[in-house]
């Protein structure tokens, strides 16, 4: 029996969904199938009120996700040249989910586990999360430019890097970088040993399980959505964000927890 393309393991009665690219033999390439269950997943994370955190990550050694499968692209590319024809977005494809955040409106944490290679859509997958944890052999870079391509979504880059890094990462991108230049840069978050990359994931992931949900998100989206608003206009939704937690059983339930000297029991409601 084959195995999926996406494996989906929820741990921690399914607050924490732990996601992993099981196509090693192709380093874990986004064909077109792969796309979809990822997009699919997205979505069915979002919509579960009882998940709270998510890890991504690949399968083996080598790499999270080489980006596009551009030997099906090429396929694909080559059949339509020889009917005469422009090739086309494959109509399988489905719609993008980047950014992941407003596209979906979901607001939850994400975490990138990236155990190899991260290149062009590799490295947008991890774009897309919160945290970036890398294994200490993992190279990353965003290769369009080699095979002349697009890159729409890196647009959201500069949020996340100065604009001079952005730059290097993107107009040069015929050459990766190590883990360790993409911690100096501030891409990455921690460098770690291989062999501890997933235990480093999951203590990020299992921290979220003793924290409100609800002021977790709030606060995520205060930083992304304040970042391109004009501060006063910022501080307004901030506000009525800070406002949507009043009367809340966890905003009862922490100060109580506090006071009683335990750790407080968030439900999310």
């Amino acid at each position: 029996m084959t195995e999926p393309v996406l494996l989906v393991d929820k741990k921690f009665n399914g607050r924490v969904w732990v996601m992993t690219l099981n196509r090693p033999e192709a380093m874990n390439a986004l064909n077109i199938e792969l796309t979809n269950k990822i997009a699919e997943t997205w979505e069915a994370f979002a919509a579960d009120e009882g998940a709270w955190v998510a890890v991504v990550t690949g399968k083996g050694d080598r790499a999270f996700c080489a980006g596009q499968d551009l030997v099906e692209r090429s396929n694909l590319e080559t059949g339509a040249q020889a009917k005469g024809e422009v090739y086309r977005p494959d109509p399988r494809r489905r719609r993008t989910v980047y950014p992941l955040c407003e596209t979906l409106n979901m607001w939850k944490p994400t975490i990138a586990a990236i155990n190899g290679y991260a290149i062009a859509g590799g490295w947008n997958l991890a774009q897309q999360c919160d945290i970036r944890i890398a294994a200490e052999q993992a190279e990353v870079g965003i290769a369009e430019v080699r095979w002349n391509q697009g890159a729409g979504w890196v647009h959201t880059l500069p949020r996340q890097l100065h604009l001079a890094h952005a730059l290097e990462i993107v107009l040069w991108g015929d050459r990766r970088i190590t883990a360790q230049r993409a911690y100096e840069i501030g891409w990455v978050n921690r460098v770690v040993p291989k062999e501890k990359l997933m235990d480093e994931a999951m203590e990020w992931a299992e921290r979220m399980l003793y924290l409100a949900p609800r002021s977790v998100r709030n606060l995520k989206e205060i930083l992304y959505r304040g970042f391109h608003m004009e501060p006063m206009t910022a501080r307004s939704f901030a506000a009525t964000l800070e406002r949507n937690l009043q009367g809340m059983h966890d905003s009862v339930e922490g100060p109580l927890a506090f006071k009683e000297k335990r750790k407080p029991a968030f439900t999310g409601t």
